[in-house]
């Protein structure tokens, strides 16, 4: 019996150490959204801006431009998913990745080839751990990320968009990542990046595009706008990823500080009876002896 009650005081000791953890990781998760909130706000503004300049270069011209113009045949496309470097965040990597899973089969169902490049150590794991191949993959900071970082991935896809398909190159980009809606509501989101299909998040339907005259020629202008375009939209797809992660481990941990809490209290009532349990039995045994001794 001491001994049941010695192994329900080790496991309310290490639960209350357990639950100190998911305290200290809420707390930390629930300081650093503000911030993750405020620099998805702080990107809109650019964003729509240069997808406003994109929207008038490529509704407003009749150009057989590479990155506009829908290809014959789609052979092989790039999927960039984003997930995170860290896990004790409930099912925010699992689910884009679930999301990105779905994409390959659509895609393979469709006859074109995949090449992925992934975000985040959580996806590099997934597909390490099956055996799968991806191109290149980027690690560190998915919960503050860095727009230098979503330069880099928009050069190495827009490398891979301008080379031949015998030479690897792709046909067309998608991005999975999970889009921020509030602090319950995070969504796996998937956007086609290239051939451009121009979406300004925000902005009202009766907006209008005002008549442009450009100059030097629309394609260099294309050639100077759409790699900021495509950076502006890696790294507002990244900060939006960022939030999610960080509200997902701000619920996930709260979870778990909770049911830690309730484990403490069953452990507790299970040492307290165990406990009741001995004093009972000694309580008989000393009566039985003293009934022994007066016989």
């Amino acid at each position: 019996m001491g001994a049941q009650i010695r192994v329900y005081r080790q496991k309310i000791s290490s639960t209350t150490s357990m639950r100190k953890i998911f305290k200290a990781m809420e707390l930390i998760a629930t300081s650093r959204i503000g911030k993750a909130r405020a620099r998805v706000a702080a990107s809109l503004p650019y964003a729509n801006a240069i997808t406003r300049a994109v929207s008038a270069v490529a509704s407003q011209s009749e150009i057989d431009h590479p990155l506009t113009t829908e290809p014959e045949q789609i052979r092989r496309a790039a999927v960039l998913v984003i997930t995170s470097d860290r896990g004790l965040a409930g099912s925010y990597s699992a689910s884009v990745l679930k999301q990105a899973e779905g994409l390959n089969e659509l895609l393979h169902a469709e006859g074109k080839e995949v090449k992925t490049y992934l975000v985040g150590r959580k996806a590099q794991a997934y597909f390490d751990f099956r055996g799968r191949e991806y191109a290149r993959v980027w690690t560190g900071g998915t919960d503050a990320p860095e727009f230098s970082t979503a330069r880099e991935i928009g050069e190495a896809l827009l490398a891979d968009f301008a080379a031949s398909f015998e030479d690897g190159g792709v046909d067309e980009i998608h991005v999975v990542y999970t889009r921020f809606k509030s602090m319950v509501t995070q969504e796996p989101t998937v956007i086609r990046l290239l051939p451009l299909e121009v979406v300004e998040e925000q902005a009202s339907e009766t907006d209008l595009l005002p008549l442009y005259e450009f100059e030097p020629e629309t394609e260099q202008v294309l050639d100077a706008l759409l790699p900021r375009y495509i950076e502006a939209r890696l790294f507002a797809a990244m900060l939006q990823a960022a939030a999610s992660e960080l509200a997902a481990r701000q619920r996930a941990m709260k979870s778990a500080g909770d049911n830690a809490t309730e484990l403490i209290k069953k452990y507790t009532r299970l040492r307290n009876t165990a406990r009741q349990a001995e004093i009972t039995q000694e309580l008989s045994e000393i009566v039985a002896g003293a009934d022994a001794l007066a016989s």
